[in-house]
C-alpha cells in the first residue's frame, strides 16, 4: 500500500505540496531468507520424492529374481494330463523357442490377465517356432479336481498345449528348488537348444506394458536365432 501525507488545509491549489508515491524497497536480508527457505523446500521435496521412489518402485524389486537360472538347461517335464496335444517332453522340443507359463484358477487374476498374450504370442508366433505351454499348478483350497482343468483353459482361451503339473513337481525342480519365490505363475522362454534365455518371475504381463514388450522382443530374439 502507498502511504502519502494529507492535504494541509485552506491551501490553494498551487501551494499543494508535490506528492510523489513512496516506492518499496527491497530488504536484502528479507530476500536472502527467503531465498533461503525456497531451497530449503525444494531440497526437502526432492529428497521425499526420492525417497518414496526407492519404498515404491515403479518396477518391482523381485524383477531380478531367477537371474541365476539363466543360461541352464531346462529340466524334463514331470507332468500329466494333456490337453490340445499328446505329451510332449524337452527331447521333442528341440529345435523350437519355447515359453512355458504357469497359471492356476479360478481364482487368479494374474493368470486371467495374462491369458490374452498368451494367446496372442501362439497365434502371432506359432507357424514361426514358438511353442507356447501352459503348466497348471493346483492352488484352490479343495483337492485336485483334473476333470476341472479343461474347462479352466477354455475359459482362458487357451488352444496352445496344456498340462497340469501335480504337486507342483515340475515347478518345483524348474523355479521353487526350495527357495522361497514371491510368485509361482512364472513364465520361462527357452532357446531352440532347451537352453533357459529369459523369465518373468511372475504375476502379470498385459499387452503394452513393460514386461510384456521385454518378453515379445526375447522371443522375436530367439526366433530370427538359427
Amino acid at each position: 500500500m502507498i502511504c502519502t501525507a494529507p492535504f494541509p488545509p485552506r491551501h490553494s491549489r498551487d501551494n499543494l505540496p508535490t506528492l510523489n508515491p513512496v516506492k518499496p524497497t527491497s530488504h536484502p536480508v528479507r530476500t536472502l531468507r527467503h531465498s533461503r527457505v525456497t531451497h530449503f523446500v525444494r531440497r526437502t521435496i526432492l529428497l521425499v520424492a526420492t525417497a518414496l521412489v526407492a519404498t515404491f518402485p515403479t518396477t518391482p524389486s523381485f524383477a531380478t529374481d531367477g537371474d541365476e537360472l539363466l543360461g541352464r538347461k531346462a529340466p524334463e517335464f514331470r507332468v500329466t494330463h494333456w490337453l490340445n496335444s499328446p505329451p510332449l517332453t524337452m527331447k521333442a522340443l528341440a529345435g523350437k523357442v519355447v515359453l512355458v507359463r504357469w497359471w492356476t484358477a479360478p481364482h487368479c487374476q494374474f493368470c486371467a490377465a495374462t491369458a490374452p498374450a498368451l494367446n496372442e504370442f501362439h497365434d502371432s508366433f506359432g507357424e514361426q517356432g514358438l511353442q507356447v505351454i501352459g503348466l497348471y499348478h493346483h492352488k484352490a483350497p479343495g483337492p485336485l479336481d483334473p476333470s476341472a482343468v479343461p474347462e479352466f483353459a477354455r475359459k482362458f482361451g487357451f488352444k496352445f498345449p496344456v498340462a497340469i503339473d501335480p504337486e507342483w513337481r515340475t515347478l518345483n525342480a524348474w523355479w521353487l528348488q526350495k527357495d522361497k519365490r514371491r510368485w509361482t505363475s512364472v513364465t520361462f522362454l527357452l532357446d531352440r537348444t532347451g537352453t533357459i534365455r529369459h523369465l518373468h518371475p511372475g504375476g502379470q504381463y498385459v499387452k503394452g506394458d513393460a514386461a510384456y514388450r521385454e518378453l515379445r522382443t526375447q522371443i522375436e530374439k530367439l526366433l530370427a536365432e538359427k
